[in-house]
């Protein structure tokens, strides 16, 4: 009896990611969601620029690559364009909550039937190490080496709270992927967004608190509890809109 393999939505190729980083595990994560609801055939994922810039090597369903940001709204044209096929995007910080918010919010306040897969580890991946909207106060990166001084530089955006005081959004969670509790936890709420989708309810958005720690200059374990102990005290974990559930008990 199999008690454990590899989805078949998640392709049998090495991952790039760098040792300890958890975007591996969001992969696996979404291909199972996709392989329990049978609709692989039928997905259609949008890659952004960042360290999942080449998440199109990684999952068996057609894939499309957006411009820095945009994936939300290349996603609302696939769906639009294809209402029967299921759209996700996967986004990290530095594309969907910098150059791509506004991209964001408007899809989100249209509540365009898509499913967002964010991956909030608070600093730019891929270009280095730059301070991110999400970084957190006094954090120090390549581009804020005496810590984020909030004075010039601002708060980070909590985008699971921005988005949930919108009308439109169905569906808004925040989770994390750094214990097992926490993957069980992912996993479900990554699900929901997609079977939100398939039953026609609109904007879900799933914000995972992920580990750097290549970019945060510590071992793998060492990141891990970073995310305990200062990322998601900062951003606390748990459902931030959920329409589907204040319908279900009207």
């Amino acid at each position: 009896m199999v008690v454990f393999e590899k989805p078949h939505a998640l392709c049998d190729v090495p991952l790039h990611y760098c040792p300890g980083c958890t975007h591996g595990i969001v992969h696996r994560l979404v291909a199972e969601a996709i392989d329990e609801l049978g609709i692989e055939g039928t997905a259609i994922g949008v890659a952004p620029v960042g360290c999942a810039v080449m998440a199109y090597d990684y999952f068996n369903c057609d894939m499309v690559e957006a411009a820095h940001g945009r994936a939300p709204a290349v996603a609302t044209g696939i769906k639009r364009a294809l209402p029967e096929n299921i759209v996700f995007t996967y986004q990290g910080d530095g594309d969907l909550a910098s150059i791509g918010m506004a991209e964001t919010v408007h899809a989100a306040t249209r509540n365009e039937n898509i499913t967002i897969i964010f991956i909030n580890n608070a600093i730019y991946g891929m270009t280095g190490g730059q301070m991110a909207p999400t970084s957190l106060p006094g954090q120090v990166t390549q581009t804020s080496p005496y810590g984020r001084d909030v004075t010039t530089a601002g708060f980070p955006i909590k985008v699971s709270e921005l988005l949930a005081a919108l009308d439109g959004p169905s569906y808004i969670q925040r989770v994390a992927v750094n214990n097992v509790k926490n993957v069980k936890q992912a996993k479900k709420a990554i699900k929901k967004a997609f079977e939100n989708q398939v039953q026609g309810k609109g904007f879900s958005l799933i914000e995972v608190v992920s580990s750097c720690p290549t970019n945060w200059g510590m071992t793998p374990q060492q990141a891990l509890d970073w995310v305990e102990e200062k990322m998601i005290p900062y951003y606390p974990l748990g459902v931030y809109k959920d329409k589907t559930s204040e319908e279900g008990e009207k």
